[in-house]
């Protein structure tokens, strides 16, 4: 097992329509002014940007993710990521009763070497830091998404 590769799935309902939630979750350069641990985002280029994110633990990491799709028919969007992670991350929106269904898929492999040496009696911590900015995000966009 590879104590540094993890993969993650997370599944947000979320009571506004499937176009209204990809429209927000397709501007990670706006992820910042609606979830807690996205600390800042720094646009590169049309394509790629630069942000950095803290959850509940004291560490931060810094990613910089380039969209290799935008699909808003299909309502999927996602990037590749380097840097402190390095693997990619997706986002696929789809109707889900009166509202919507998000679904986040990332697969990444920790570079950060504070993580790598920390790897196997942390990770247990790491994911549930992970699930702990999961359920803020939610919360986030679902606060944002009422404002709309």
């Amino acid at each position: 097992m590879d104590w540094c590769h993890y993969r993650f799935t997370a599944v947000w309902d979320i009571s506004a329509p499937p176009d209204t939630v990809y429209a927000v979750l397709a501007r990670p350069e706006e992820y910042a002014r609606w979830w807690p641990q996205v600390r800042e985002v720094t646009t590169v280029d049309d394509n790629t940007g630069t942000a950095r994110v803290r959850s509940f633990l004291p560490y931060e990491l810094v990613v910089t993710a380039r969209r290799r799709r935008d699909d808003p028919v299909a309502r999927i969007v996602e990037a590749a990521m380097t840097g402190d992670l390095e693997g990619w991350a997706r986002w696929t929106v789809e109707e889900y009763g009166d509202g919507s269904r998000a679904r986040y898929e990332q697969e990444v492999d920790v570079r950060k070497p504070l993580l790598r040496r920390l790897a196997v009696p942390g990770r247990p911590l790491f994911r549930a830091n992970h699930t702990l900015m999961m359920r803020a995000g939610r919360r986030g966009l679902a606060a944002r998404l009422e404002g709309v």
